[in-house]
């Protein structure tokens, strides 16, 4: 195993998603469960919301062409809540999303972003507005989240948006020194794991 890349900077197009308490279930709805390994669930991302505005003649923003290709997402309230089925950042990613900014995240699907290297930043509520906005507006903006220096910034147009942005210190300490996935982290220090079960009486002699 090697050690994780230091993720400092996202630096993208963004995608706009409104709406408040958007669940794990719309991400990635619970057929889509049943897999074994997680590739493919990118294609699948928000489906059943997508079909449900194609069928009235409107466009989702995962489907709208002037988003695709873009690596960061932007939301509003509660992004994430619902299940705790890690399914539904293992969708995102593999859509592209790099980073998401929002105004606020549900615990669990904040903690299972950050297992997989997803900085999800928070914004105040005006901030988002500004960044939906520009985002829809300029969608050929190029971003940068700044996880470091808590920003997201880009010239969207003729006008330079710069919102603060921020993460929790633990998951920022974890980015900054690459040290985000703790699979990962118990796989680097597999001689010491081993110490230390050799010393457990209900381990040793396995």
């Amino acid at each position: 195993m090697t050690a994780q890349a230091i993720i400092a900077k996202v630096q993208g197009r963004a995608v706009p998603l409104r709406g408040n308490d958007i669940d794990t279930d719309r991400i990635i709805p619970a057929r889509f469960l049943r897999c074994v390994v997680f590739d493919g669930l990118g294609e699948h991302a928000f489906e059943d919301d997508r079909l449900g505005l194609k069928a009235k003649g409107n466009t989702h923003a995962f489907d709208d062409a002037r988003f695709r290709g873009a690596g960061i997402l932007f939301v509003n309230k509660n992004f994430g809540c619902g299940s705790s089925r890690e399914h539904a950042p293992q969708a995102l990613m593999r859509w592209g999303i790099k980073a998401i900014v929002g105004e606020s995240f549900a615990e669990i699907f904040f903690g299972n972003c950050v297992a997989i290297g997803i900085p999800c930043l928070t914004a105040g509520e005006a901030s988002l507005a500004r960044l939906l906005d520009a985002s829809e507006k300029h969608p050929s903006t190029e971003w940068t989240v700044d996880v470091e220096a808590g920003l997201v910034k880009g010239t969207a147009g003729a006008q330079s948006v710069q919102e603060a942005a921020v993460l929790p210190q633990g998951p920022k300490s974890q980015f900054l020194s690459g040290r985000w996935n703790s699979l990962n982290e118990l796989l680097l220090n597999e001689t010491g794991v081993a110490a230390v079960a050799a010393g457990l009486p209900y381990v040793s002699g396995w």
